[in-house]
């Protein structure tokens, strides 16, 4: 699977499981850690593990594998780390606390 179709699979996931104000930035010419990363709110803690959740779940059934998950049940933030895509998805208040958007803004947001 090609890595927009990957991102593309990502996000729709994520919007089904409700998650708010969905952000694909593309650092690609930035950074070398990642070429996208994929930002995302939610209401609680519940649906913070339930986004991150089916998004292993789902890509783990295509042989898509993380090479890191960050957080746990009671994360506030849980990032998986799919080498050249990083997803974060966060409480609404610590989205706002850490302002991904802000730091990573000489990357080019991603319309899909």
């Amino acid at each position: 699977m090609e890595l927009k179709e990957i991102v593309k699979k990502i996000y729709k996931i994520i919007e089904d499981k409700k998650g708010d104000d969905i952000k694909v930035i593309d650092i690609s010419k930035i950074s070398s850690i990642a070429d996208y990363f994929i930002i995302a709110g939610a209401n609680n803690i519940n649906q913070v593990q339930a986004i991150s959740d089916e998004i292993d779940f789902i890509l783990g059934k295509e042989g898509i594998l993380p090479k890191a998950i960050e957080g746990n049940k009671n994360a506030t933030w849980m990032l998986l780390d799919y080498n050249d895509i990083v997803v974060h998805i966060f409480l609404k208040e610590d989205r706002v606390f850490y302002d991904l958007e802000r730091i990573w803004r000489d990357g080019t947001e991603v319309e899909i």
